[in-house]
């Protein structure tokens, strides 16, 4: 029978994702069928699963962990942000359609019931669930229609260990105000606590765990250190993303308000020979980038409105003048041609915009949204690539005759008459090593790594580092039997 234990936080980027992630491969190592799972997420930075569906990053990278293939089981809910007051809802890999924040909070019809589903259906053919919650079950004015964090736990039957996180600060007051807070039955459901993320001397922080469960009543299961590799993960959200010092290979990546699907940067950035920066609104793009790289919008038009506004279309402009290189993932791609049109209102209002001209093609966003695992080829050497495609809409011109991938059997993408501008819908490209060091290569630049060898490692690492720090064995004590 399969057995479930819940990692809650006290506020959102308190290192839940991590820690699932490392508690997955600790316990598969140990032999142990594990799946992870989390009800409800909201986030941009979607994977695309085996059968065509979308679930969050963190959760593909918890399967991956759990060396399992990820399943829109895994995250049932997904909420992908278009504006500050509405976002895109996926139940269970498929889209349903756009809800106002408002309106979502009032109206979750079914969503628990899917949630509900997905958790037992996963956890028939496993030994152990481990569930992320999302934000902080201390949000009393969200727990009415929960089904992120006790919401779930409640229905599902769930016991939940609090995470909180000691670098931003008053962790202390996190975990005990978070106890303050929750109603009896929320607290029937905790069975421990731990801190994230501490530095320095563990034993200067002895008297902070004591008072804590004094305080709460619950059992301390880790002071975890903070792991330095962390970065080596694909990252989650925004909040997560960074520049990266490496080498002379300088790759400028504009920081776009819907940003998506940036974990094409996570192979770049762990390359020792290339330097990734991020710029932030307000910063000019620097004038000395190798390439500027567009990433891909959950609002295309509106990233377009919003890139135009912080001046970076001038700088653009400039560093191609200059004879630099761009490339155009997804939206960003969309952006590179002469105009979007959008007649239907499917990203956002309807509408027609002029786009950065620098690839001779329009896009017009209609049509089922593609959803899809790809396997490809660059059609100049034949290099293998894979990827995926998560995207509205479809481009076309006289630049797409110029191709520069094959996508099972059908051209991708546009190349310039120069061949210093290129786009294309295919992310995760620069996970494949060989086509990774060729690119780098013609910008003059030397690639070093395996990525998905890095990534394994430092999965091993973190789940060593748990190993060390986090009681494993009264945490599998703790997990609950799931109820049918």
């Amino acid at each position: 029978m399969a057995r479930a234990l819940m990692i809650q936080g006290t506020g959102s980027n308190v290192g839940k994702s991590m820690i699932v992630a490392g508690l997955a491969r600790a316990f598969v190592r140990r032999g142990l069928r594990v799946a992870p799972f989390k009800p409800q997420n909201m986030s941009n930075n979607a994977a695309v699963t085996p059968e065509g569906g979308e679930i969050g990053r963190a959760q593909a990278l918890q399967a991956r962990a759990a060396m399992v293939a990820p399943h829109t089981d895994m995250n049932p809910v997904l909420l992908k942000p278009e504006s500050d007051t509405g976002a895109q809802v996926i139940v269970q890999g498929k889209r349903r359609g756009t809800q106002a924040a408002g309106s979502f909070m009032r109206d979750k019809t079914g969503l628990l019931d899917a949630a509900l589903e997905s958790f037992h259906r996963l956890a028939t053919d496993v030994d152990l669930v481990l569930i992320e919650g999302a934000g902080s079950p201390a949000e009393t004015n969200l727990r009415k229609n929960d089904i992120a964090n006790m919401g779930f736990a409640c229905a599902a039957d769930v016991p939940v260990v609090l995470l909180g996180d000691i670098h931003r600060g008053g962790v202390i007051a996190q975990i005990v105000g978070t106890h303050a807070v929750l109603d009896q039955q929320d607290l029937d459901r905790v069975v421990g606590f731990a801190v994230n993320r501490f530095r320095g001397e563990l034993s200067l922080f002895d008297g902070g765990r004591d008072d804590i469960a004094q305080r709460t009543g619950w059992p301390s299961l880790g002071v975890i250190p903070w792991f330095f590799d962390a970065w080596k993960l694909p990252a989650e959200d925004m909040m997560d993303i960074a520049s990266r010092k490496g080498g002379a290979c300088k790759v400028v990546v504009p920081q776009l308000e819907r940003m998506a699907n940036f974990d094409d940067l996570d192979p770049l950035a762990a390359e020792p020979n290339v330097t990734v920066e991020i710029i932030a609104a307000g910063r000019p793009l620097p004038g000395d980038a190798d390439l500027v790289l567009i990433p891909g919008s959950k609002s295309t038009i509106g990233d377009l409105a919003y890139l135009r506004a912080q001046g970076w279309d001038i700088d653009i402009l400039a560093h191609y003048r200059r004879g630099g290189h761009v490339l155009g993932l997804c939206g960003g791609y969309q952006m590179l041609g002469k105009e979007i049109d959008d007649p239907h209102g499917v990203d956002g209002k309807p509408g027609k915009v002029a786009g950065l001209g620098l690839l001779d093609i329009s896009t017009t966003m209609a049509g089922e949204k593609k959803v899809a695992l790809r396997q490809a080829h660059t059609i100049d050497g034949n290099t293998p690539v894979s990827g995926y495609e998560i995207h509205m809409g479809r481009s076309e011109g006289p630049d797409c005759t110029r191709a520069w991938l094959n996508v099972e059997g059908r051209p991708e993408g546009a190349v310039s008459a120069d061949g210093r501008v290129r786009g294309s819908y295919l992310h995760g490209l620069f996970s494949s090593d060989p086509f990774r060091a060729k690119f780098l290569a013609d910008l003059g630049a030397e690639s070093s790594i395996g990525y998905d060898d890095g990534v394994e490692a430092t999965l091993d690492d973190l789940a060593d580092h748990l190993e060390r720090y986090m009681d494993l064995d009264q945490l599998l004590e703790l997990a609950k039997p799931v109820k049918n």
